[in-house]
């Protein structure tokens, strides 16, 4: 059964992991990779990635995402949206910041960033629009 609006709205704000794809140029599939994401329902879904990656790369070529999250219990349910890419800026540390306790645990947080500032160089912020909707709670199967 599909969701309504606000269900879908309120799934997607919740901190799944999202499978962002986009897509990889002629004769291939989309690049497909977990990500982790932010969204307010009403609002434009933001994540960062790292600047001049391969994924970074493709979402400046393409101009258009998708993003599916999923859960099985207590229920299989599932959103998916895709939509243009609204802008790409540089990534903030207080974006790392909110992301991070998004994800972790608060007691992992703390050393998560501490790494994350050593090791993964810079970073972008893609806003995408939410401009199509799939969604389905399949119940308990």
């Amino acid at each position: 059964m599909a969701l309504s609006k606000e269900e879908r709205e309120q799934f997607l704000a919740e901190p799944h992991i999202g499978a962002l794809s986009v897509s990889n140029g002629e004769n291939r599939g989309p690049l497909t990779v977990p990500i982790w994401y932010q969204y307010t329902p009403g609002g434009d879904l933001w994540f960062t990635t790292g600047r001049g990656s391969r994924k970074h790369q493709l979402i400046e070529a393409s101009g258009f995402v998708s993003i599916m999250v999923e859960r099985v219990e207590p229920t299989v349910r599932y959103v998916a949206v895709d939509g243009p890419v609204l802008r790409i800026e540089p990534g903030t540390d207080e974006q790392l910041v909110e992301m991070t306790k998004r994800y972790l645990p608060p007691e992992s947080v703390d050393g998560y960033l501490e790494l994350a500032r050593r090791e993964h160089g810079e970073s972008v912020a893609v806003y995408v629009k939410t401009a199509h909707w799939l969604s389905a709670d399949l119940g308990s199967v």
